[in-house]
């Protein structure tokens, strides 16, 4: 584990993967299976499920569990106390561990503080759900979700800045266009 950081009062379990320059703070637990990419942090108090896959440059705030079933590709960031579910109908009583829901939060996107986010959904790529969001269906990429349940309200830029109806960033510069999956950066050259 070249240049990985683990706190020592954190709990990585034997065949969990770690990339280079991870860092794994307070209390954190890393279960059997579980694959962390590279230059990752974990803020205090996150479990990673087994099976569990987070891409590199990930950035996991505190208080957050990423169970069998999630998937977060390269530079997601997930707020404090964002929770993932698993299964759609749980029950103490009842096993459901072969219901799992596959979820995927695509390349870039950020998923706010306290939203929930309900299994068998995809985040598409850069997009943001708002604080204390819903989501109980697909996101289009780069689309800001806000509410209960999330419903887009806007559209953000790779950066996270709001775009307005000429879809180019004020950050950046560039420019986007609406497409099948929600809108992709447009084949003309950005401004300088």
């Amino acid at each position: 584990m070249n240049d990985t950081f683990i706190h020592p009062s954190a709990i990585v379990d034997d065949m969990a993967k770690i990339g280079r320059g991870t860092r794994i703070w307070h209390f954190c637990h890393v279960m059997p299976e579980a694959v962390i990419g590279r230059d990752c942090v974990l803020g205090q108090n996150v479990m990673i499920a087994r099976r569990a896959r987070v891409g590199n440059g990930c950035k996991i705030q505190n208080n957050v569990s990423v169970y069998e079933g999630v998937t977060l590709e390269d530079d997601v960031f997930c707020g404090p106390s964002c929770v993932f579910t698993n299964v759609i109908y749980p029950r103490a009583f009842v096993s459901r561990k072969d219901e799992f829901r596959p979820t995927l939060v695509r390349r870039g996107a950020s998923v706010g503080a306290n939203a929930t986010i309900v299994c068998g959904v995809t985040i598409g790529e850069y997009a943001m759900v708002a604080a204390g969001a819903v989501v109980t269906h697909n996101v289009p990429d780069y689309a800001l979700v806000v509410g209960v349940p999330a419903r887009r309200t806007d559209w953000v830029s790779r950066s996270g800045e709001k775009l307005d109806p000429s879809l180019t960033c004020p950050r950046t510069r560039e420019r986007y266009e609406i497409c099948e999956s929600g809108l992709r950066l447009a084949d003309v050259e950005t401004r300088a």
